[in-house]
């Protein structure tokens, strides 16, 4: 994933708040949101994007059907009841760790309860602890996701990356503690999967395999759960040689689908192809299933295009394209649903209480909520 946070997918620029402002679109019945109503949504989605019916699968209960939780200063049960009638049964938590620059092996975590403007009271481990059990009440189940955010400009964890062996295990020594915090946290609040790592492209090179298997040995101690790492698509999840140590393969899927725009199902569809034959041989060698611990598309019409990767606020159309949006998701379900490597999928990303005339720049995210690929999302998960 070379090009994949070009621009940072969890940070949307504040000037683009000026494009997205009046973007408001006529949604009618992809906004009815009662359970009893789900399949009649689907219908009105199909005849809407002219989509084909859906093919019937077998519900599998031991899939993961995920969203990735945006943590905020609250949660409520009420911000829950939007996943369960779209069929969530898992929802991943994302904490972050803080590097001053890619070359700088220094790690900040900041885990106790926020004061001030510092940090979001659902990203401290109270916030973490609290929403999991929460949500395990209501029949939801959690990953800890921890996640690193590197200082600069367009800068990611790919990015991440030593100048010499003594950086090298300074960053492992700190990487060590601050996965291990979430570890030791995961297992006293009884969390139903720990992923170790999400995107360290470079630290992830076979040269490191010795490393990450004597911290995963560590972890094994602190954490009885099952464990996956969060592996980027293009580049980083071939290379990887502890995948044997884990209990699942996590993959951030943003494979590129079509360089069209709004570009017909049967598109996508084939553009999953090529992508689809190498994640079946690949698999049979590492014999571990796969989770997609990221997925999701924006809403423009090149959504498919480049999924991992916002646009600049100039070149932002003048309204969203959720049917493209939808057409992206359905494409998804369709193409890897069905595939028996495929544990299960986390949708990037979901944020709790929003509204359908909430601000701007949150519906011009990656999230479904309140558009017709959350009908998508819906069915499908239900099935």
């Amino acid at each position: 994933m070379s090009a994949f946070f070009s621009v940072r997918r969890w940070l949307w620029v504040a000037a683009l708040a000026m494009g997205v402002a009046g973007w408001r679109l006529q949604r009618t019945a992809f906004q009815r949101r009662d359970a009893g109503a789900a399949q009649a949504l689907g219908a009105d989605l199909d005849r809407a994007l002219r989509l084909p019916a859906a093919p019937g699968s077998p519900y599998d209960s031991s899939r993961l059907r995920g969203v990735s939780w945006v943590g905020s200063d609250s949660v409520t049960e009420a911000e829950l009841a939007p996943l369960l009638r779209d069929h969530v049964t898992w929802i991943a938590q994302m904490p972050f760790g803080w590097q001053a620059g890619a070359t700088e092996p220094g790690i900040r975590t900041n885990t106790a309860r926020p004061t001030g403007r510092r940090g979001l009271w659902g990203e401290s481990d109270a916030g973490l602890t609290y929403t999991a059990r929460l949500a395990r009440q209501h029949g939801i189940r959690t990953l800890l996701k921890p996640h690193l955010w590197v200082r600069g400009r367009n800068a990611w964890p790919g990015d991440i990356n030593m100048t010499n062996k003594a950086d090298w295990d300074a960053w492992f020594a700190n990487y060590s503690a601050f996965i291990l915090h979430y570890a030791a946290l995961a297992e006293s609040a009884h969390f139903d999967g720990l992923c170790i790592g999400t995107e360290l492209l470079h630290a992830t090179e076979p040269a490191h395999e010795k490393a990450w298997r004597g911290l995963i040995k560590r972890i094994r101690k602190v954490y009885h759960g099952p464990l996956t790492y969060a592996a980027n698509w293009a580049v980083e999840y071939q290379q990887i040689r502890f995948w044997d140590a884990l209990d699942y393969v996590g993959i951030q899927a943003y494979f590129p689908l079509s360089t069209a725009f709004s570009p017909s199902l049967d598109t996508l569809v084939r553009g999953w192809q090529p992508h689809l034959r190498e994640l079946a041989a690949w698999q049979k060698k590492v014999k571990k299933p796969i989770v997609f611990t990221e997925v999701g598309y924006k809403t423009t019409p090149d959504a498919a295009a480049k999924p991992w990767e916002w646009p600049e606020h100039t070149a932002l159309p003048e309204a969203p394209d959720e049917a493209t949006q939808a057409r992206c998701y359905e494409a998804l379900f369709r193409a890897t649903w069905g595939q028996p490597w495929l544990k299960g999928m986390f949708i990037w990303k979901w944020y709790p209480g929003l509204a359908p005339d909430g601000p701007a720049r949150r519906h011009a995210d990656f999230t479904p909520q309140h558009k017709p690929a959350e009908t998508v999302l819906a069915r499908w998960y239900g099935q």
